[in-house]
């Protein structure tokens, strides 16, 4: 299939498969909406193809927002062109990296140039929370383009890196984030994120791993990985990306009230991501497309 036709079909599918919006007169006001939205937890997808960007669409990102608290959860490429529709980017309360995959922190850097370099300073630098060993790939690939002419600490002085204690909530302005140990190729950990009662799940890169049931018990909407289509027999203890009908399995074992798939290749077809993912979960799906938001309201 040729490139156009192949970013046609995925918008197709895209735009076939989006939330909907209410039409009937039982929708609740314009100004309730608007009182109700600042209590909400809002997901933005600024991201959700898997290794390398989609067609029109960047890496793993994701912004959550609620009150004036911002976050984003991993930074992949193509992803901060996307935050910067949503958000100011300068005064975002911090990014929060789920594992050091390039598909996941690329855009951190692009970040840090944009902080250094946009003409209307960010009045605090940006916290970016790591996993164990983050900071030391951050400072290791910031060092190859230290010889640009510009002085010491100039570009790490823009971002203020942390690193999370995955054993500890992390409460970041009304936000608070629990961490579970994925099952990767390097350490990787999903995330639940709550706020006013409503919780996100995020299970970053995982294959299958049986604690991650309990771990996303109850939340109002899952964001899972959907990388493979099918795999093979006996590989669930050696893999590290889930099929989308795992994904599926997974909501419905957690009894997750939504379900959207992310981590997705186009060249395997949205459409037959969704329908495997519909064998295993009964509840509503759809799949992380850049601008998607989802509203929880209090």
């Amino acid at each position: 299939m040729a490139p156009t036709a192949l970013a046609r079909t995925a918008a197709s599918e895209f735009r076939s498969n989006g939330w909907k919006r209410c039409r009937t007169r039982r929708c609740v006001s314009t100004a309730r909406r608007r009182r109700s939205g600042s209590r909400a937890m809002r997901l933005t997808v600024l991201g959700g193809s898997a290794a390398s960007p989609n067609t029109g669409a960047g890496c793993s990102g994701y912004l959550i927002q609620h009150g004036t608290t911002a976050v984003a959860l991993d930074l992949g490429p193509g992803t901060l062109q996307e935050l910067r529709r949503h958000t100011d980017f300068r005064t975002l309360a911090a990014v929060v990296i789920s594992h050091l995959h390039p598909d996941h922190t690329l855009d951190v850097f692009a970040l840090q140039f944009s902080l250094a370099y946009n003409p209307r300073p960010a009045p605090l630098p940006v916290p970016v929370w790591l996993p164990p060993g983050g900071p030391e790939l951050l400072a290791r690939l910031t060092a190859a383009y230290g010889d640009l002419g510009e002085a010491p600490g100039f570009f790490s002085s823009r971002l203020q890196p942390q690193v999370y204690d995955p054993a500890v909530p992390l409460a970041i302005g009304s936000l608070t984030l629990e961490f579970a140990a994925g099952v990767h190729y390097i350490p990787s950990w999903a995330m639940r994120v709550s706020a006013a009662g409503r919780s996100i799940g995020y299970t970053g890169d995982t294959g299958p791993s049986a604690p991650l049931d309990r771990f996303f018990a109850g939340v109002d909407l899952l964001l899972a990985e959907a990388t493979l289509l099918d795999a093979p027999p006996g590989s669930e203890a050696t893999r590290g990306s889930l099929t989308a009908a795992e994904a599926g399995a997974l909501a419905t074992r957690s009894s997750a009230k939504r379900l959207l798939l992310t981590h997705l290749w186009e060249e395997r077809g949205f459409a037959s991501a969704l329908a495997a993912a519909r064998s295993t979960y009964g509840g509503p799906i759809d799949l992380a497309r850049p601008g998607l938001r989802v509203s929880l309201r209090a």
